[in-house]
Order: structure tokens, then sequence, then C-alpha cells
């Protein structure tokens, strides 16, 4: 591995404002009901107070972000010299600033303090900024999708929960709120919420395809709009892997991105930090977890689908895009750690001096199918920059139809 290309979502953080507002509304329900007619799986609310923050970082999210700076020293400090220590960006909002320092921190830690990268540069989330999602007025919402499934998952637990409270008239945004505040309040806490004990595994997993269907619709494949938000962080990244200056007439602050001193080329290790939904759009720019089986349907789950947002954009969710060069054959590929390197058989595909790209989402390796990916999840780089035509044609007028 000669170069790393990390983008990482912020870590565990409170709800938003809005979500905070939804999350208030359907528990002032429960608590509204007289105590003498709840059912003894709520007598947790007579107690029950909300502590919860907005939109901040919780301490296990600054933890996350600072675990994850000191694995990646772990894993690749044989690229790291005085010289040539990690460049490190932050999309503007303080919970995306906040985990950026504290990935800077693990990282400095890790190293005893050695390499101590800084946050560089901060993207203002109001202007040009190729790690927030907020270029696109025209995009669409993924309401009617997600409303359809909610619809139908959620009636048999208003059915029980209302029947728990009586008069508590609970609806399905309700419902999803509480589900959602099990885990915002159990990553704050540190402990299981209590909230949890009211639902079972399955409606878990119901929960769990409204967020695949919300993330899909709204930033994914299924929403035409989406991915074109992801092609500035894709065309930042070509550069980086090329080595040549940033083609992009989408996201991208040309401010930045034409100064060696806020958009460098020749560092080995490069860190972003962002959020889920610019996430979504990057992948989808970039051709990752593209559905054989069609758009998701809101109305059933496929249960082959590989678009799992749990398994996408959790807490401190990271991309990694390896450049590697292979010297010979058969050839060991580096993976930049101490471990003993794999063996890869004879080949083929390496070519003496060729150089790879890999990609890694929560460190599972990829298929990179659209570049032709061998069984090792590897492309040439020219095949990965030339599979990234959508990227390199800003969009193919999709950048236009957010403003007309």
């Amino acid at each position: 591995t000669v170069q790393v290309n990390i983008i990482q979502r912020h870590g565990a953080r409170f709800p938003t404002s809005g979500a905070t507002t939804r999350i208030l509304s359907a528990v002032n329900k429960l608590k509204s009901v007289p105590q003498t007619t709840l059912d003894q799986q709520l007598l947790f609310l007579k107690d029950y107070q909300y502590t919860l923050g907005v939109a901040d970082l919780v301490p296990f999210g600054a933890y996350q972000s600072a675990e994850s700076g000191a694995a990646v020293f772990e894993r690749y400090r044989k690229l790291v010299s005085k010289g040539n220590i990690p460049f490190v960006r932050a999309s503007g909002s303080t919970r995306v600033i906040d985990s950026a320092t504290n990935w800077t921190a693990g990282f400095a830690e890790a190293s005893s303090n050695a390499y101590q990268p800084k946050l560089t540069v901060i993207l203002n989330e109001s202007l040009n900024d190729t790690l927030e999602d907020a270029m696109c007025p025209n995009v669409g919402e993924p309401d009617e999708q997600t409303d359809i499934w909610a619809n139908i998952f959620t009636p048999h637990i208003i059915d029980r929960l209302n029947s728990w409270a009586p008069g508590a008239n609970l609806v399905p945004t309700d419902v999803i709120s509480l589900v959602s505040l099990c885990a915002f309040e159990s990553v704050a806490l540190e402990k299981l919420s209590p909230w949890c004990s009211l639902f079972t595994h399955q409606e878990f997993e119901q929960f769990g395809y409204w967020s695949d269907l919300e993330k899909y619709y709204n930033r994914g494949y299924g929403q035409p709009l989406g991915p074109v938000q992801g092609v500035g962080y894709i065309n930042e990244l070509l550069a980086r892997l090329t080595g040549l200056p940033v083609r992009d007439n989408t996201q991208t602050n040309h401010t930045l991105t034409s100064s060696p001193i806020t958009f460098p080329l020749d560092r080995t290790i490069y860190a972003d930090f962002s959020h889920d939904n610019l996430m979504i759009a990057m992948y989808s720019a970039m051709g990752l977890f593209k559905q054989a089986s069609g758009h998701l349907d809101p109305r059933k789950p496929n249960p082959e689908r590989t678009w799992v947002a749990s398994l996408l954009t959790p807490f401190s969710a990271r991309m990694v895009v390896e450049r590697m060069t292979c010297r010979g054959l058969p050839k060991r590929l580096d993976d930049a750690t101490d471990a003993e390197p794999s063996e890869f058989e004879t080949s083929s595909r390496f070519i003496k001096k060729d150089t790879f790209v890999r990609v890694l989402v929560n460190n599972a390796v990829q298929p990179l199918e659209f570049c032709g990916g061998n069984e090792h999840g590897l492309c040439t780089l020219p095949a990965f920059v030339e599979s990234q035509a959508y990227a390199r044609n800003d969009g193919n007028g999709d950048f236009e139809k957010c403003y007309e």
C-alpha cells in the first residue's frame, strides 16, 4: 500500500433537533397517560426523564473516532514519517470537527506522540463542500417509500403500545421515534435503554429496513438526484489517486483544491470527516452496493440485499481506498501491517510496476465489479479511474438538474 484515502462519518451523537422534537412528542404522549392505567411494561415512565442533548457527540462517539485514529496508525504506520503525516479535513458541523480532532488525538497517542496530525481544513457547510450533501435544492425526499413500509410494519406495534397506554394514540412516526430512542439513549448512557425492552428482535429488523429505504431513496440509487451529491468527493479522490489536479464542476471549492496547502497531492494518508448522507451519495456515485434485483421494494424486504444502512453508515462508518503498487510476480501485496501479508497467486493481472486500487467499507473488502475487480477486490488504477465516468462527467447533467 502506497496511499490511503479515508472518509469517515462522525461518531455516535445525540439526536438532531428535528429528531429530538419527534422523540419528545412520542414520549410525552405516553407520559400523559394516567399512571394507574399503564401496563407494567411502561411503569418505568413513572420516574423517566429525557436527558439527551442535541446533535453533539456522546462520549462513546468521541471514543470511536479516537480508536479509529489509533487503528489507522497501527495498520499504516509504514506510510508515516516526520515529513509525511496524514492530511485531515472535516465538514463544518461541530460533531464532525470534534470527530476529526478525536481521530488525530488517537493517531498521535498510538504513535507515542511521534506524529501529531492536525485538522488542516474545515469546509464551511454553507459554501461549496464535498463533505456535505447540501448542494442540491431540487433533490427529492424518501417519505413516499418510508411511509409505505411504516404503514406495513408499525400497526401491530401501535396496537400493543396503545393497549399498554390507553389514550396515548400513537401513530407510525411515534414508533419510528421510540425505536430510535432505544439506540440513542443506549449509546449516550452506555447501558441498555428501558425503551429497548418494548420491541422484539423482528421489530428492530423491520425498523432497520425502514432505515435502508430512507437512505436508498434519500441519497442512494432510488433518488434521481442523490448520487450526484457524492461526485465532488469522488473527483477529489481521483485527483489524489492519480496525482493530477482536481477536475470537477460540482461541489468542489476551487479556491481550496487549487492550493497545495489546502489540497496537497503528495501525502500518503488522507482522512476526511463527514456525514452519513454524504457517504451514501458517494457510495452511489462510485457504484458501490448496487442492487442486482433493482430498486428496494418499500413493501417487502429482499433478504439478499446488500444495501443495509446499519452496515453502510453506522456511527463512525468509514470507507478506505488504498492505492497499491505491485513490484513483481508472484507478489505479496503488503497491506502495511506488521503482520505477514497475504500471498497472492501468480496472475497475469499482476504486471510489474502495476498500480491497483482496493476499497474497504467498514473493513469489508468490496468486489468492485464495475472496474473488473479480481477475487481480492483489486482493480487496476486506470480501470478504476475509467469506471468513474459519472463523476468525471460531473454527474452527466444531474448537477444542473439540482438547480433547474
